[in-house]
């Protein structure tokens, strides 16, 4: 098996492919895209970090790659539904880095409170800045953590061990799980409103992108101070120009930026910025720690076919996961359509298991399904190893029940999902050895493929509706690859369409389907 590294890794993974018996591995970093392209058909297993893309592009000459590594979390460099069509595996080592993302935070803020890089940056060229660098305490003051996932709960704990008073927003944790913790939650305004400082750690997903923009800062403390160590983008970086320059924002600590190396970037020239170049995870101990949790889930993947920390295949043995394969995928999908489909933080989730799975042990068949759900909410934070604890830590409640009987399918999984302000029912089956099929959706009843670029659409049941969507996409020129059309059980006043097309709807699109007469509601989802 050939195994090529392409980003700088650490000495001791490199070691461990290099002492396995069976595992043949180049170093070849700072390649081009297309010298990249040249070689990865000779390929079984490719290893990055940030710096290499793995696009469409390159999977298509990727004939022999079964799986890859990053040596880290963020996965924003991997096209992952583009992997998942090859065939090809992709992990991440989600624990190696935590710790160290969390104390640079905590750095950057203690820097950014007393001046540091300015005060050095003064004294080497030769001045005393003794007055004009004054700094403030951080003793008393509140901080507010916006994510309390792996890292910002870290963060969270050195905080209090500060003196900080902090306050916690997540709307994918009960409040309940965070004030158990010691902590105060509260609402993303309220965090605005009262904190003296401000640390990000959300995933770069669509709804954070620029989540601190003009509004957001508006409705901040005058004077406060902004870490973001965790991704470049949630940060609208000209409305923080515009707030430090006015002093809204007395301060701010980037690790991340829009676009890396930030280059030509205005923040640059402010005094009250200070930076680092995306070294959150970047110490000897996390290089370490990453360089061996990505050779060892490899060569295991390789060498045995056991999937470890992998975000789009369940961590399980080959032989398992053959037979599971379709269960997953079905649960899997639920999972991820559950989370477009509710609102506020998840507090319960129910899976049922009907009929007959062959005596099967359904574990990563449930595991998939937690992942499908938490991915769209925090994105490469989780995979299929983690998956249960963090659901656990967000105050998830999950229940599994199995029975022999299914009336109507030969094996049926049900799941129900329960949040504050909705609950929302998904049954799946597999047809035959491997098709599956979503065949109910709350009250309505329907059979579809779940993948791909999909909106559900709720309207009357009343003749001509199914004719005037079909034209507006036409005139807006959306292909519609699939459509199936689902009554309610029991009231047939209602229907659901679920469409499937070639490309993801527009916000037009949609804005012109929610004004049909007949539309009581549509629902983009990606799947």
């Amino acid at each position: 098996m050939k195994v090529l590294i392409s980003d700088n890794l650490g000495e001791a993974g490199i070691k461990i492919f290099q002492d396995e018996e069976g595992i043949e591995v180049d170093v070849k970093t700072g390649l081009s895209p297309d010298e990249l392209k040249k070689i990865i058909g000779n390929y079984n297993a490719l290893v990055i970090r940030s710096a290499t893309k793995v696009t469409e592009d390159l999977l298509e000459s990727a004939t022999n790659l079964k799986v890859v590594g990053r040596a880290g979390i963020g996965l924003d460099n991997v096209d992952i539904p583009a992997a998942t069509k090859h065939g090809v595996a992709v992990m991440n080592t989600p624990g190696g880095n935590v710790v160290t993302t969390a104390e640079h935070a905590i750095s950057l803020m203690m820097a950014l409170t007393r001046n540091i890089p300015q005060g050095t940056a003064s004294m080497k060229a030769g001045k005393w800045d003794k007055k004009k660098l004054q700094g403030r305490e951080i003793f008393n003051k509140t901080l507010g953590v916006v994510g309390y996932g792996n890292i910002g709960s870290i963060v969270a704990d050195r905080a209090r061990g500060l003196k900080m008073n902090v306050i916690i927003y997540d709307p994918y944790v009960t409040p309940e799980t965070i004030e158990k913790a010691g902590y105060e939650s509260v609402t993303l305004e309220t965090l605005y409103q009262r904190s003296d400082y401000i640390t990000i750690h959300v995933p770069k997903l669509k709804q954070t992108i620029n989540l601190i923009n003009k509004e957001a800062i508006s409705q901040m403390k005058d004077g406060v101070m902004l870490i973001n160590a965790a991704r470049g983008g949630i940060v609208d970086e000209t409305a923080l120009y515009d707030a430090l320059k006015s002093g809204k924002i007395a301060g701010a600590a980037l690790d991340v930026f829009e676009t890396e190396p930030p280059k030509d970037s205005p923040l640059l020239e402010l005094d009250n910025l200070i930076c680092t170049p995306h070294l959150g995870a970047s110490t000897k101990e996390a290089q370490t720690n990453v360089a061996v949790a990505v050779a060892e889930q490899i060569i295991a993947y390789l060498k045995h076919n056991t999937v470890i920390n992998a975000v789009n295949v369940p961590s399980v043995t080959g032989e398992l996961l053959e037979k599971l394969t379709p269960y997953i995928f079905i649960a899997d999908r639920m999972g991820t359509m559950h989370a477009q489909l509710v609102t506020g933080p998840l507090e319960e989730v129910k899976i049922e298991y009907m009929g007959n799975f062959q005596g099967l042990d359904m574990a990563p068949v449930t595991t998939a399904a937690i992942k499908g759900l938490l991915t769209p909410l925090i994105k490469d934070d989780v995979n299929s190893v983690n998956a249960p604890v963090l659901a656990k830590k967000m105050g998830i409640a999950i229940t599994e029940t199995s029975s022999d009987e299914s009336h109507e399918f030969t094996n049926l999984i049900t799941i129900k999902v329960k949040t504050p302000e909705k609950e929302s029912l998904l049954s799946g089956t597999v047809f035959g050895k491997s098709d599956p099929k979503i065949v109910r959706i709350n009250k309505f009843r329907l059979e579809v493929h779940p993948k791909g670029h999909l909106a559900l659409i709720y309207n009357d049941n009343k003749p001509g509706a199914i004719g005037k969507i079909g034209t507006i996409l036409g005139d807006l020129n959306i292909n519609i690859a699939q459509m199936t059309v689902g009554r309610r059980e029991i009231d047939g006043d209602e229907n659901i369409i679920l469409l499937s097309t070639d490309q993801p709807m527009s916000q037009e699109a949609l804005k012109k389907l929610s004004e049909l007469s007949l539309v009581n509601n549509i629902i983009p989802l990606e799947l």
